[in-house]
């Protein structure tokens, strides 16, 4: 399974800006070097997170994102989402309709790997950092 580029940035900013800690928003031009990608792609990004009400973004010379309020309970799942969409990762384009026994199997595989995803967060992955 391969998930775009966007998404691995996405992840690993939803990650520093949990790290962070900070009360000031950080700055896109720090996010982008932390993961030597373009501050313009990863602006992008941030839209789309900004759009999902998972970061908030503040504007001027102070300016940058910040996590919104209660980003302890955002999941990769719903980030993942964000980026992606929530469109299944296998259709099959045959007419078999609904009884497909390919198509059940996929599905269902793809079921399973949400739940484990929608049981990630980003507070978790900081708690066992922590703990290791």
């Amino acid at each position: 399974m391969k998930y775009s580029k966007a998404t691995n940035y996405a992840l690993h900013t939803m990650l520093h800006l949990a790290l962070s800690n900070s009360t000031k928003p950080v700055g896109v031009q720090i996010l982008a070097e932390q993961q030597k990608v373009s501050p313009t792609y990863l602006s992008k990004i941030l839209t789309k997170l900004v759009k999902e009400g998972m970061v908030a973004s503040a504007s001027g010379a102070n300016g940058g994102y910040s996590l919104t309020k209660g980003w302890e309970s955002i999941s990769f799942l719903d980030i993942i989402y964000a980026i992606e969409g929530k469109s299944s990762l296998f259709d099959c384009d045959l007419n078999h309709g609904p009884e497909c026994l390919i198509q059940k199997v996929m599905l269902t595989s793809e079921e399973k790997m949400e739940e484990e995803l929608r049981q990630q967060t980003i507070a978790g992955l900081i708690a066992e950092m922590t703990t290791t």
